[in-house]
């Protein structure tokens, strides 16, 4: 099932900027081990999903897993071979808009050793250099 909004205002969407750091979602707020983005990107729903599925895979269903981006950004794309203008083109996929400091994915309920893997994996599906953190107040 590929993660999209519902509905949204409009069709297509300006570029925006990475500029920055993250402000909102740069804590552990569900888990006990987190992955956070040392870099800025956009996100496509696949990878999500790849990086969503490695992590489940490795912790073989134990625990529980949290996704705490969300692709809400249309990309678009004109078709190949079209000449320039005739306006901005169709959307093609949806993206997640990250910026360094995002955590991206939780986990809770397996161990420490078993986390650091899972995010490990997971983090080779994603185009951006990633980090492994545990809650402050987590003892095993």
């Amino acid at each position: 099932m590929a993660l999209m909004p519902k509905r949204v205002k409009y069709r297509k969407a300006h570029r925006g900027r990475r500029a920055g750091k993250a402000t909102r979602g740069a804590t552990i707020s569900f888990g006990n081990f987190g992955l956070k983005s040392l870099e800025a990107a956009w996100i496509t729903q696949r990878q999500i999903e790849a990086a969503r599925v490695a992590l489940t895979r490795q912790m073989k269903r134990d625990g529980k897993v949290w996704i705490r981006i969300f692709p809400d950004k249309p990309f678009t794309k004109k078709p190949l071979e079209t000449r320039m203008g005739k306006g901005k083109g169709a959307p093609e996929y949806w993206v997640a808009v990250v910026k360094p400091g995002t955590i991206m994915f939780e986990i809770a309920g397996v161990t420490t050793a078993i986390a650091e893997e899972a995010f490990r994996l997971a983090s080779h599906k994603l185009p951006i250099r990633t980090k492994f953190v545990a809650r402050h107040d987590y003892h095993e």
